[in-house]
């Protein structure tokens, strides 16, 4: 969590203008975003520009035309004309609403199973979200937060199930958790995701909600508990932090590498064991990455358990399990990323240990590491998309296409829709790819971007062809269905934190 200091420096996301796309870096609160670049600014002044001028000729307000499927195409033109042809898109697109209409209808069945998803408990006690929200209405940036008193509910259960299965095109999504030594700081219990993943899939007929349950080695006890909630709970994987307490990081007692076989390997002899009679607790998901120079320097001692030097040999001990290392591993570099990323990748051809992620299959000859891109494809797309592209270049390349997983880390970004068309369009350019042996993305529901939208994660989660197709007819579908006809529409807001405009 940010301190006091850091917070004072940054705003709530929904201060920021409602564009499809975000028009700068949001984050939660376990990093500072960096400050509005000058890019950002120019594609910010762009998407104001055409928002207006097409909502006008369209009879719409801006807000409804940037709502609608033509506004979601004028937001990557913009994004085009500021950084350079990288989405597939086109102004007539944007400026014909039944063109743009006609490409949604051809997508909206396209499997998408996002594995990395996030609300808040009802008794959270992290109440710094609220308190930026009221002061930002008071500071009068965004009026319309003084209209009623600001609550947390935008993070809750209720707007998230609005988030991820109305306003988005996503099928699946799996109810992720943090952890803290003070349980109150957990985003929820493991018990919570189970009651919300059980809601969900009661309302829907089928099977569109999977969960996480937390493990956390080194506690006293905490084996037993693993088998005590495995039981209990059924949790569809297991999810841990190697940091420890990602939260209260002046808590951590317990950091923990993936090859520790004293700790560890006990519990992986438990989820090969599970297994038989369950897949998908193969998978071991892993927070990993997210650790700035700044949290270097107040927890040096972290810095090790953050990065993925742990997962090779991990991987080739355990054949058996799956690996999957969420955010890629990626590293935040601080106020300034997006510019020394990128200039570091121009100089080395790496971004910081998403390669060294992408490097263990050849490194240590294995089949079984998986990158999620939560957090990392959401900030390099808005950031510099061409960081974006050599992402998703880098992990195809080093794991395979099928071995990067979709997660969004929603609902901090808000709905996910504008990830899953930024991916969608995002072609690797023709220089890229040449320089660097990149190969093509390809289109929209081509082989490989289906693969990372669906297909990998169903192959991990065991989701049959049958149960897919019953999820595109079920009541939540039905209530879609009823949603897009007469609801309000997607918010276009994020949920986290920006750095305050200058």
């Amino acid at each position: 969590m940010l301190n006091q200091e850091e917070l004072e420096q940054l705003a709530p996301a929904e201060s920021i203008f409602p564009s499809p796309i975000p028009v700068q870096c949001v984050s939660s609160d376990e990093y500072m975003p960096p400050p509005q670049t000058e890019k950002q600014r120019e594609f910010e002044a762009r998407v104001k520009e055409y928002g207006a001028e097409l909502a006008k000729k369209q009879g719409l307000s801006r807000r409804l035309f940037f709502q609608s499927a033509a506004g979601m195409a004028a937001a990557f033109v913009a994004m085009n004309e500021t950084y350079g042809p990288m989405y597939m898109v086109s102004r007539a697109e944007a400026a014909t609403p039944e063109m743009a209409n006609e490409r949604a209808k051809a997508l909206k069945s396209q499997f998408i199973m996002d594995m990395h998803t996030h609300f808040l408990r009802d008794d959270t006690p992290i109440k710094t979200f609220v308190a930026q929200r009221a002061t930002v209405g008071k500071l009068g940036w965004n009026l319309s937060l003084n209209e009623k008193e600001q609550t947390i509910d935008d993070l809750k259960f209720p707007n998230y199930f609005k988030e991820i299965y109305l306003d988005s095109d996503t099928k699946v999504g799996c109810i992720s958790g943090s952890y803290s030594v003070d349980p109150a700081y957990s985003f929820l219990t493991n018990d919570m995701k189970y009651a919300a993943r059980e809601k969900i899939n009661k309302e829907a007929g089928t099977r569109r909600s999977y969960s996480h349950a937390i493990f956390t080695p080194g506690h006293p006890g905490w084996l037993d508990k693993v088998e005590e909630e495995q039981a209990r709970l059924k949790p569809d994987s297991w999810k841990g932090y190697t940091i420890g307490d990602n939260t209260n990081k002046h808590l951590s007692k317990w950091p923990f590498r993936l090859d520790d076989e004293k700790v560890m390997y006990p519990f992986y002899e438990k989820l090969v064991k599970w297994s038989r009679d369950n897949p998908s607790l193969k998978n071991v998901c892993i927070h990993k990455g997210l650790f700035p120079p700044e949290i270097e320097k107040k927890f040096p001692h972290l810095l090790e358990y953050s990065d993925v030097r742990d997962v090779g040999k991990a991987a080739k001990d355990w054949p058996q399990l799956n690996f999957v290392i969420y955010h890629s591993g990626w590293r935040w570099t601080g106020p300034n990323a997006p510019k020394s990323a990128w200039e570091h990748f121009e100089k080395t051809g790496r971004i910081e240990w998403v390669t060294d992620l992408a490097d263990i299959p050849a490194k240590y000859g294995v089949k079984n590491v998986y990158g999620d891109l939560g957090q990392l494809f959401a900030w390099t797309t808005t950031a510099n998309p061409r960081l974006g592209a050599a992402v998703m270049g880098t992990l195809i390349k080093g794991l395979g296409s099928s071995n990067v997983v979709w997660g969004t880390d929603a609902v901090w970004t808000g709905a996910p829709q504008w990830q899953i068309e930024a991916l969608r369009r995002l072609e690797i350019p023709e220089d890229m790819q040449k320089k660097y042996g990149y190969k093509p993305l390809g289109t929209a529901d081509g082989p490989v971007k289906n693969a990372i939208f669906g297909g990998n994660n169903a192959r991990l989660y065991n989701v049959s062809p049958k149960q897919q197709a019953e999820i595109v007819v079920d009541r939540v579908a039905q209530i879609k269905e009823t949603y897009e006809q007469e609801g309000p529409g997607r918010t276009n807001m994020a949920y986290g934190f920006v750095a305050k405009k200058a």
